[in-house]
């Protein structure tokens, strides 16, 4: 298993490298730059891409070959010089090769710099962003295992029978609906929107959260993430629900299962003695999976719907500022911390099924 473990951990450095070249070249074709951005903002323009919508390409052409010819849109009536000292502050004079090997340098140190429109480091920046993503990813997914698993035993049990029938459809239609979709309608419904306003409808603690006893904070910060962490979980409650019930009949039809109620075990030791085992193989095998995607994916609309400052909105507003520094340690941080996962949960299947050898497979 050491040898294994090995091989996967000298395999994250080729992958996190081709995730970060990918992304890299990718924003050098992105138009509307950190220095256009800058320039939007001394100008009083606020944001580069109101330029872009607004339709004016003559005027557009005018700025973006004034000034000595430079490129920037929004150079118009900035002196070269300072276009200049943007390029050096921003690390543009250096050719991309350069910038990217620097770049990935400082990442090897785990050095991730500052952020360019915050002033503040991107280590401080995600550390105060993350308890909210940590709040949805991990309470969404202990509650879509603590749910899902147990209702798709029962559906395997007692398949082909209305409870299977109307439990089923009542799962395909939390899977059609979007996450979004399902959060706007808690809103309307339970956060004062039209009807009751039984939650709160933004921040994930009270503004006198410092005031109350522990019994209270506990209380008050449920209260808050009640919303945001079921709209969160809808999807992967369905898909995990569905994954356990076909993973639990087809160990259920097999040989071994008939062989241990021939020998006279009772329905519940062959189930949760024999078939469990086998069946969570893969629902394991989809955790990893299930909780990134709710931690770093699922995270951003719910996050702005319900005002919530996480990791979600720090990489939307980093993306659209053209914030490079937030983006890139940011992306860097989290690719590694899924691998890592993924390698965890490698080592699960062998504390699940000792009879797994990853080794062996070579």
């Amino acid at each position: 298993m050491g040898a294994y473990i090995l091989r996967r951990l000298l395999l994250v450095i080729p992958t996190l490298l081709g995730i970060m070249i990918v992304n890299f070249t990718l924003v050098q074709f992105v138009p509307g730059g950190p220095i256009e951005q800058m320039i939007a903002r001394i100008e009083g323009r606020g944001d580069v891409f109101e330029s872009f919508a607004g339709g004016n390409a003559e005027a557009l052409t005018e700025a973006a070959t004034d000034q000595a010819g430079s490129t920037y849109i929004g150079a118009r009536g900035l002196p070269p010089e300072f276009i200049r000292e943007l390029e050096i502050q921003f690390g543009f004079d250096k050719p991309p090769l350069e910038r990217f090997l620097l770049m990935m340098w400082d990442y090897v140190r785990f050095d991730f710099g500052e952020s360019w429109f915050r002033s503040r480091s991107v280590v401080d920046l995600v550390i105060e962003k993350m308890p909210v993503s940590i709040t949805l990813g991990l309470w969404s997914t202990l509650i879509a295992y603590l749910v899902s698993i147990p209702l798709g035993i029962r559906k395997a049990v007692r398949d082909g029978t209305p409870f299977d029938t109307w439990t089923s459809g009542a799962i395909i239609v939390g899977y059609a609906i979007p996450g979004f979709l399902f959060a706007i309608l808690l809103i309307v419904l339970f956060a004062g929107g039209s009807y009751w306003r039984i939650f709160p409808l933004r921040g994930l603690t009270s503004p006198n959260w410092e005031e109350l006893s522990l019994i209270g904070k506990v209380l008050d910060y449920f209260w808050h993430i009640t919303l945001p962490v079921l709209a969160s979980t809808i999807s992967a409650f369905a898909t995990l629900t569905l994954l356990t019930k076909n993973s639990f009949l087809d160990e259920i039809k097999k040989q071994y299962v008939m062989t241990a109620r021939a020998k006279g075990l009772s329905e519940r030791r062959v189930l949760y003695g024999h078939v469990f085992r086998n069946a969570m193989l893969i629902v394991i095998a989809g955790f990893p999976g299930l909780f990134i995607s709710v931690f770093f994916g699922g995270s951003l609309i719910i996050e702005t719907l319900f005002s919530l400052d996480g990791l979600g909105r720090l990489g939307f507003e980093a993306a659209v500022s053209r914030d490079y520094p937030v983006v890139f340690g940011t992306l860097f941080a989290f690719s590694l911390i899924g691998l890592i996962v993924g390698i965890l949960s490698d080592l699960t299947y062998v504390l699940v099924d000792p009879r797994i050898d990853f080794e062996s497979r070579g």
